[in-house]
């Protein structure tokens, strides 16, 4: 028997069904009146014979219905628009028993049945599914696992799609400067929604902010969440790709990263994604994500790894929240379990910094033309907006030579330039030392480095925001260019 697992409810809309019918403090229950609209639609009606009588004039009819029509439709658009965008949101979420066992210390006391992950196979992902994941920073004076330390700003925001329609896992990261609209705050970095309301807030100006994209399903991770993960993994292993050490106290703890192939333990790992340049804005630090989620990914599903996740589980459980149902947990499971390399994707939510803004390092979002991107990345359909067409001569693609042996950027960027490839340049040698040449797509659609491939007649397609960030794509040449 195959037990199918699909949206069973959207839990951001029964949030504010339960946000315009729960009581407040006092014990009054705040409604809304079902005769609002008429009582407005009177009194905007009202208006017109008013002015005619202080002017000492008999109102015409039909011009007494036109205005009355006309005030009353642009003052309901107003009154609509103001409470879709100014209602307050953050209730927290109510979850059932079954879904409170995934967090806090009940969780320590909850035991995953031997059989549900024997029977694994069974639990299939029927639907599209994209999940809010939030790295919490640490919040002074909390016990880590519990409420409150999951109470602080996000440090990392991930939207995660799942769909098994194309059997792709799709991943998109948010800076955490990203400036978006909270109710009754105004504007503020996406980064403060969790901490001014929980994961309810965070999600539904998420959303908004995406043209409404569906969110299913959160998880939340303590602090000490990811250092835990990566302990109980026996360590990551990424390449650092500059050497990092922050002794100013803008951290709780000093960092010290070698520039190079490293196995990093939890801590390293922590220090890893959490540490910000100088004037870096937050991109870099995004990309260095990237990097450990994909190796994080590829240390899961090796075959010594995967043997263990019920244990694995059991021991990390506390230092997450989450809303997922243990169903859906092991659907989750088993179809990421199965999902091609080339079928993981990742990228960057495309914005702009803004150099006249108070903190230069707010980010702004720009989404003009990115049909294709909130498709595949949020599963939104935008009815009327035409999708940015990059010709193939235009693209941005820069070069790196990553193979150790001297020149072959220049012979690279000859070779594009005669293939058409006008917005070819160069960039600083990697020093990390590739057999194969990549083709890393730095803006999310494949098919751009499907084509790049096509016309070179080599590399692997990688899509993840990993590359130069200026550029389209970025290709590291590996020993196997000649």
């Amino acid at each position: 028997m195959v037990k199918q697992v699909g949206r069973q409810e959207d839990w951001l809309e029964n949030q504010d069904l339960r946000v315009n019918s729960e009581q407040t403090q006092d014990g009054t229950t705040a409604t809304y009146p079902e005769d609002v609209s008429r009582k407005s639609y009177g009194t905007v009606g009202s208006i017109p014979s008013q002015l005619y009588q202080r002017l000492g004039l008999p109102i015409p009819r039909w011009l007494f219905w036109i205005l009355t029509i006309s005030v009353g439709v642009t003052l309901s658009g107003l009154m609509v628009s103001a409470l879709a965008l100014w209602t307050p949101l953050w209730s927290t979420v109510d979850r059932s028993d079954e879904e409170l066992q995934w967090s806090g210390k009940e969780a320590e006391k909850t035991l995953l049945p031997a059989d549900v992950w024997s029977n694994i196979s069974e639990y299939k992902l029927t639907r599209p599914m994209n999940i809010l994941v939030m790295g919490i920073e640490p919040v002074a004076n909390s016990i880590d696992g519990s409420p409150e330390s999951f109470s602080g700003k996000s440090d990392t925001m991930l939207l995660i799609r799942l769909n098994p329609e194309e059997k792709a896992i799709r991943v998109l990261s948010i800076p955490r400067d990203t400036m978006i609209a909270i109710p009754e705050k105004g504007l503020n970095k996406v980064s403060d929604a969790n901490s001014q309301g929980g994961p309810v807030l965070a999600a539904r100006v998420l959303s908004r902010t995406l043209n409404n994209t569906p969110i299913d399903r959160y998880i939340r991770i303590s602090p000490s969440g990811l250092r835990q993960l990566v302990d109980q993994l026996g360590g990551v292993e990424v390449f650092v790709p500059q050497s990092a050490e922050n002794k100013d106290g803008s951290q709780q703890k000093s960092t010290n990263l070698v520039k190079g192939w490293q196995n990093l333990n939890g801590q390293q790992a922590e220090e890893f994604v959490r540490f910000q340049e100088v004037n870096g804005g937050d991109l870099p630090r995004v990309q260095r994500q990237q990097a450990l989620l994909k190796a994080l990914r590829e240390r899961l599903l090796s075959p010594t790894v995967t043997p263990r996740l019920p244990q694995l589980i059991r021991v990390m459980r506390k230092y997450f929240d989450t809303n997922l149902k243990v169903e859906e947990m092991m659907a989750l499971v088993n179809f990421s379990s199965n999902v091609e390399r080339d079928n993981f994707q990742m990228t960057m939510l495309p914005g702009v910094f803004s150099r006249l803004s108070a903190d230069p390092n707010s980010y702004w979002i720009d989404l003009t033309g990115q049909v294709k991107l909130l498709n595949d990345y949020t599963g939104v359909t935008i009815a009327g907006m035409q999708p940015k067409v990059i010709p193939l001569g235009n693209l941005k693609i820069a070069i790196q030579n990553t193979s150790g042996q001297p020149g072959l950027s220049e012979k690279m960027l000859t070779t594009l330039k005669q293939k058409g490839f006008g917005k070819a340049y160069l960039v600083a040698n990697g020093s990390d030392i590739q057999r194969d040449t990549q083709i890393i797509v730095q803006k999310g659609d494949r098919t751009l480095g499907e084509q790049v491939q096509k016309a070179l007649g080599i590399g692997q397609v990688e899509v993840a925001a990993t590359g130069e960030i200026e550029s389209d794509i970025t290709i590291r040449l590996g020993k196997d260019w000649k």
